[in-house]
């Protein structure tokens, strides 16, 4: 189970590309609308999403891997803000947050200095996402389940959740246990609301909500990686480190 938040994570990567491929063209959420590519970079870009988030899984001693997808993550977060005309109105910024969550998890995977700069990345994006919450609650009340009474409620409980957790990695307070926390409110939601929403969406919004649901996936993977790294305490070793190590023995 140590490894829980890398498979996550990686899974949800791998997924990513193979959406990508499937559709000839990226989900909606990982690219500005505006901008268009090649169908040949599109189904090579879903290619190595695939091959990274393999790699992720399985070869972890190729720490550099998840490094380069963190700095392409972290490019397209600029592009997006490059090119949205509303990227300065907050709502219009969530896909761009998503970027940014996702690039951050690469960086926490990668290690090394880079493990700070993506917990901090991550935390700062788990705090709009609370913002965003409390600003749409009613716009987004119905992406509760029927079952569950009170959306709006929930859809505060949920924010002022986010960004307790957020806030709390962000300064260091009880990092392991809040991000314990996120992370099982995350997997939470992607059992309870994104798997179902998965299976009873229609053809013409299928892509969009498995991407969505592996999102969420990939957040509580990289909550549960900030965890284990907090259990390892800082090490200091960054990417291939370890393996330069090894050799001079």
């Amino acid at each position: 189970m140590k490894n829980i938040g890398r498979i996550f994570y990686g899974i949800s990567i791998a997924v990513m590309g193979l959406l990508t491929i499937w559709y000839a063209g990226f989900p909606y959420m990982l690219i500005p609308p505006q901008y268009t590519c090649p169908v040949g970079l599109v189904y090579v870009s879903g290619a190595l999403m695939v091959l990274a988030g393999v790699s992720i899984v399985f070869w972890k001693k190729y720490g550099w891997i998840p490094l380069l997808l963190g700095l392409a993550l972290l490019a397209v977060f600029c592009l997006f803000l490059t090119v949205s005309p509303h990227y300065k109105h907050f709502g219009d910024g969530e896909n761009a947050a998503k970027e940014l969550a996702l690039a951050a998890g690469a960086l926490v995977i990668a290690g090394g200095k880079w493990r700070r700069v993506g917990t901090i990345l991550f935390a700062l994006t788990i705090i709009s996402f609370a913002v965003d919450h409390f600003l749409y609650a009613h716009e987004a009340a119905d992406y509760v389940p029927a079952w569950i009474p009170g959306h709006v409620f929930w859809l505060y409980v949920t924010g002022g959740a986010l960004m307790g957790f957020g806030l709390a990695i962000l300064v260091q307070f009880k990092t392991r246990l809040m991000a314990t926390l996120l992370g099982a409110m995350i997997l939470t939601w992607f059992v309870i609301l994104h798997i179902p929403r998965v299976i009873t969406a229609g053809p013409a919004v299928m892509d969009g909500e498995i991407a969505s649901a592996f999102l969420a996936l990939a957040y509580g993977g990289t909550a549960f990686m900030i965890v284990r790294e907090r259990e390892h305490g800082e090490s200091g070793k960054g990417v291939g480190e370890g393996n330069i190590l090894k050799g001079q023995k």
